[in-house]
């Protein structure tokens, strides 16, 4: 054999080689609502800048968050970007402005023979969730919404949202009496059983209050329900009131939230180290509050001035946030990227 045929050779099996290290089975989608590059920066100076699970990343990159009709874009347009690779108007759910309905990642998933879940800490209809499996003109569809949740894919969803079941159907008896119907197992409490195919983990009427530990248990619930599947999965995963916290300008609720959300993080990435071909995602669907973190004094002589949290609104602003990736895969996303590029890509690798 010639040097140049061995040559060749070598550079196809190595171009064989990455292009089989690179496959991915499963993606872990991870999303703050409402957080920011500044939370992320106040939690590790929260830890003494010790290293936090954002400073763990395999590959880092930022996204814009503008959506197709406004600079500051609202959780249905960010999510319906993040979910199904396309802008759209803020409010809008799935559904572009010509009433086209792209599809999403959990629907591109199914569509592959992959299981899909969701865990959230708000109700499952909300808008980012929603727009994994929901195409709807306005994002307060609730009714409509959960009854398109019924006619979905999902294998697993856990969240809050009965109240929203109860007007659709009219009352808990028909609400029951549908969810049975459209062949999910409802569960009240996250420690029951979940050997259905399909599963419901419906705790609060809408919002989950805070409870400490939750993201976490619920996240690795969902992952146990989940990875059986010989096509691999997709879980979505958002910490949903981190978004909450800023709206209401409270930097040590922020902190809480953002300390369940690094540890539902935590469960998703020591998944990925015990499982080759899982890819891990952490993003946010836009920046609220405009955080800043300022020093106290102006005299930067002194060995420690101290550092405020200031905040700038109570409303969402257009700054760009970062992307965080590890796994099998987490150098595939790369730069500055819109946030429908980061949605078409996962999309694209699921069919790859």
């Amino acid at each position: 054999m010639s040097r140049k045929l061995l040559t060749l050779g070598v550079a196809t099996l190595l171009m064989a080689t990455t292009l089989q290290a690179q496959e991915v089975k499963n993606i872990i989608y991870l999303i703050g609502d409402g957080m920011g590059l500044a939370s992320a920066s106040m939690m590790q100076l929260e830890n003494n800048y010790e290293a936090t699970i954002f400073d763990r990343a395999d590959n880092i990159a930022l996204q814009k968050t503008y959506s197709l009709d406004n600079r500051v874009t609202d959780s249905a347009a960010a999510g319906t970007a993040l979910a199904t690779g396309a802008k759209t108007n803020n409010t809008m759910l799935g559904i572009l402005p010509d009433g086209t309905t792209p599809q999403t990642l959990m629907e591109r998933a199914s569509e592959h023979g992959k299981a899909t879940g969701l865990v959230v800490t708000t109700y499952i209809q909300h808008a980012t969730p929603a727009a994994f499996y929901a195409h709807v003109k306005s994002r307060h569809e609730y009714a409509t919404i959960s009854e398109q949740l019924l006619n979905s894919d999902i294998d697993i969803a856990i969240g809050g949202g009965m109240a929203f079941f109860d007007e659709r159907y009219e009352g808990r008896e028909g609400a029951l009496e549908a969810i049975s119907e459209s062949g999910y197992a409802l569960h009240h409490n996250l420690d029951d059983g979940d050997d259905e195919d399909k599963c419901l983990f419906i705790l609060a009427n809408k919002e989950i209050e805070h409870r400490e530990g939750y993201l976490a248990k619920a996240t690795a619930k969902a992952i146990e329900h989940l990875e059986g599947d010989d096509e691999g999965f997709v879980l979505m995963v958002e910490g949903s009131i981190i978004d909450g916290a800023g709206h209401g300008n409270d930097a040590e609720g922020q902190q809480r939230e953002m300390l369940d959300f690094m540890e539902a993080i935590e469960v998703a990435v020591a998944f990925a180290e015990r499982t080759p071909a899982t890819l891990v995602v952490v993003t946010a669907d836009h920046e609220t509050g405009g955080l800043s973190l300022i020093s106290s004094n102006a005299d930067f002589n002194l060995s420690e001035q101290g550092v405020e949290y200031r905040w700038t609104t109570n409303g969402h602003s257009g700054i760009m946030v970062p992307i965080y990736l590890y796994g099998t895969g987490a150098e595939l996303i790369n730069g500055i990227v819109e946030n429908s590029t980061l949605g078409a890509k996962l999309k694209a690798i699921i069919a790859e």
